[in-house]
């Protein structure tokens, strides 16, 4: 350890979880320098140990980064007050009772795994760990362990869904809840799953709320419906959550909030206990961030009449094309619904004739055949047109797989330096 002008700094300690799947020679090679194994390290525990409280609700418990799709990741700071309303108040929304069997496939570093780690704690509840999330894991925790919850973003859901048949084990043996946050559910994903038996509950939030901010709690009345209905639904952001003081869509430029007609955009914003101290040692972006008392999500979104929110779009993640707004959101939940898209994502690209135009990136399903690309892009095209305005429809397709963050999320930044360096569009017609 080299020594600092300051002093001297201990790394981190390193605990290694060995199981059948753990690399025989990483782990000797870690324990060599300094690791412990997770037992040993169980054992270490005082029983005697004093535990203190914090002094001050206010006082800071963790720090975590952003995902880092649109922008650089940001420190995030949070305190023990939000921490403890948001982990017991996750129990409360979902319906998680004492003895709870839960499959950890959201990471634990993403936002304290949405503060999952600390509400299973306050319920005595049955981690599963997987080394990694694969669709098979899944499968077999559930059948194995009686795993009853589990949080996963759309894009590890995608990969249930699609699963191969050798991987899947259908019908389930019980009901599964499944909480999905991260990015806007398509309502064909949220339909595949409701069909396979997985219970889903829809919540949207961010690093910066502590996870669930807001619930598409589910109407009795939905049952009735269509399932497309209902799963369109249930892809809505829904209410707020019972810790938030405050949840609205405000125009952006006036600071009012929007009529609940179900159009009108504006931005997502909320406020009360279960919001962040602010960034680490970013004033400017906190300013920004906390601009006229509300914690802005950069989110856009409409309220619909019956108080229930709905994304429309990041605020860069909007396509003006002819001078007409265009919700990459939207154009991805018709991408899904095409029997050949595995995932898809849509972003601006400059377009000679329309300033801008729709860009589709599309991974395809693996039984699909690639060998003629143009003839699926013009299909995937065409599909688009039976379902969305033309201007709508993207005016170019791309295939191949999407960048990732480390917690699922589609990297829409890279996707759009891609773009960029496509060039313009230069036949663009309705």
């Amino acid at each position: 350890m080299k020594e600092k002008s300051q002093g001297h700094f201990n790394p981190p300690l390193l605990v290694v979880v060995a199981d059948e799947n753990c690399d025989p020679e990483a782990l000797r090679y870690a324990l060599g320098q300094g690791a412990i194994e997770y037992e040993r390290f169980l054992e270490s525990g005082d029983p005697d140990f004093a535990w203190k409280a914090p002094q001050d609700e206010w006082q800071s418990i963790s720090l975590g980064y952003t995902s880092g799709t649109t922008a650089s990741p940001k420190g995030v700071v949070l305190h023990h007050r939000g921490a403890y309303l948001m982990s017991l108040s996750n129990p409360l929304v979902w319906g998680m009772n004492e003895g709870v069997v839960y499959l950890w496939t959201l990471p634990m570093f993403h936002c304290n795994g949405g503060c999952f780690t600390w509400a299973l704690a306050a319920l005595c509840g049955t981690n599963i760990c997987l080394r990694q999330v694969t669709a098979k894991g899944v499968y077999l925790a559930i059948v194995k362990h009686g795993v009853t919850h589990f949080c996963a973003a759309p894009v590890v859901l995608n990969t249930i869904v699609n699963a191969p048949s050798e991987d899947t084990i259908l019908p389930l043996p019980h009901v599964v809840h499944v909480m999905t946050a991260g990015a806007a559910p398509p309502p064909a994903l949220l339909l595949a799953l409701s069909r396979k038996g997985f219970r889903v509950l829809h919540t949207y939030g961010l690093s910066e709320t502590y996870g669930p901010s807001t619930i598409c709690t589910r109407k009795p009345e939905w049952d009735s419906l269509l399932p497309e209905t209902q799963a369109r639904l249930n892809a809505r952001q829904g209410v707020r959550s019972i810790t938030l003081e405050r949840l609205d869509v405000i125009n952006t430029k006036t600071g009012e909030p929007v009529p609940a007609d179900g159009k009108t955009i504006g931005e997502i914003v909320m406020r009360g206990n279960v919001v962040m101290k602010g960034y680490l040692k970013n004033a400017k972006a906190n300013e920004e961030a906390f601009a006229d008392g509300w914690f802005h999500s950069e989110d856009l979104g409409v309220k619909h009449q019956d108080g229930y929110i709905e994304i429309k779009d990041r605020s860069k993640d909007i396509i003006i094309s002819g001078g007409e707004n265009v919700s990459s959101v939207e154009v991805e939940n018709s991408l899904y619904f095409h029997p050949a898209v595995l995932e898809a994502s849509v972003v601006a690209r400059a377009d000679e004739l329309w300033g801008e135009s729709p860009c589709a990136f599309v991974t395809l399903k693996p039984e699909i055949d690639k060998s003629n690309e143009q003839r699926l892009a013009e299909d995937i095209i065409k599909f688009c047109k039976s379902r969305r305005p033309a201007y709508w429809v993207p005016k170019s397709v791309v295939f191949g797989p999407l960048p990732k963050t480390a917690t699922g999320k589609i990297q829409k930044h890279v996707l759009r330096t891609k773009a960029k360096q496509l060039g313009p569009v230069k036949l663009s017609k309705l």
